[in-house]
This record gives structure tokens, C-alpha cells and sequence, in this order.
């Protein structure tokens, strides 16, 4: 499967209908982004169960922001909607097929309850805090 070109309408859409998305932001200025770029399309031919995607960093600004991009190449994996490994430079051959190795035997469950007791943490710290504000003033 040849890689695909996200964009701020169809982002959300590819992530949320695929079980494993993986994300390439780069920019058409950026050598380590060429020289990467081969290879991910080879590992886009070797999986045809995975979507590998990109985002051009200069027209998509937004979504870079959103995800805050600092370093190009980024490559973010994202799994059943939840990012599970983001890493900016370029990934050798090797490397990006141990990756997607290690993302397909990922325990989803147990990721999903790990998310979601991030999730109550946050919300119990906000919480917190809200009050703690309340009493000074």
C-alpha cells in the first residue's frame, strides 16, 4: 500500500477508521525527510494492514502545532486512536520493522486502562487544584 497525504480534514477520519496508523511529518526542505523517505514507502509495501501516512509539515502547520512538532522527520504510531509512539529523526529499515513489530503485539487493553487511568489522574489533579484556588480566595 502506497502512503497516503493527511491533512487537516482527513487526519481525525484516517486515524479513527484504521487500527494502525503510521504518521511521517516531514518537509519538502528537510534532507534526513528525503532520505527517509524511500524507506518508509518500502515499509508501506511490506505492510498492507498498516496505513502509513504523511503530513507536510508546511502546508499543515495546524496539525504540526497541534502535535507539537519540534524536529522533522517525526514519526508517530498511532494504534486503535492512541498514540503509542512518537520520536522525532529518521528510522532505519530495520528499526521502523521492529517497530511495527512491537506495536502489532502491543496489549490494547492494557493500554486503553493505562490511558484511561491517565485520564481520571489528571481530572483528580485539576480537581485539586480548582479547589485549592477556591480557598485562597
Amino acid at each position: 500500500m502506497a502512503t497516503i497525504e493527511l491533512n487537516k480534514t482527513n487526519f481525525e477520519e484516517t486515524i479513527n477508521a484504521n487500527g494502525i496508523v503510521i504518521v511521517d511529518f516531514w518537509a519538502p526542505w528537510c534532507g534526513p525527510c528525503k532520505s527517509f523517505g524511500p524507506v518508509y514507502e518500502s515499509a508501506s509495501e511490506k505492510y498492507p494492514d498498516v496505513v502509513f501516512a504523511k503530513v507536510n509539515t508546511e502546508e499543515e502547520r495546524e496539525l504540526a502545532g497541534y502535535f507539537q512538532i519540534r524536529s522533522i522527520p517525526t514519526l508517530m504510531i498511532f494504534r486503535e486512536k492512541v498514540i503509542v509512539f512518537s520520536q522525532p529523526g529518521a528510522v532505519p529499515g530495520a528499526a521502523l520493522d521492529e517497530l511495527v513489530g512491537k506495536v502489532k503485539e502491543l496489549d490494547m487493553e492494557q493500554v486503553h486502562k493505562e490511558v484511561q487511568a491517565q485520564q481520571e489522574q489528571a481530572q483528580q489533579e485539576q480537581a485539586q487544584q480548582e479547589q485549592a484556588q477556591q480557598v485562597k480566595s
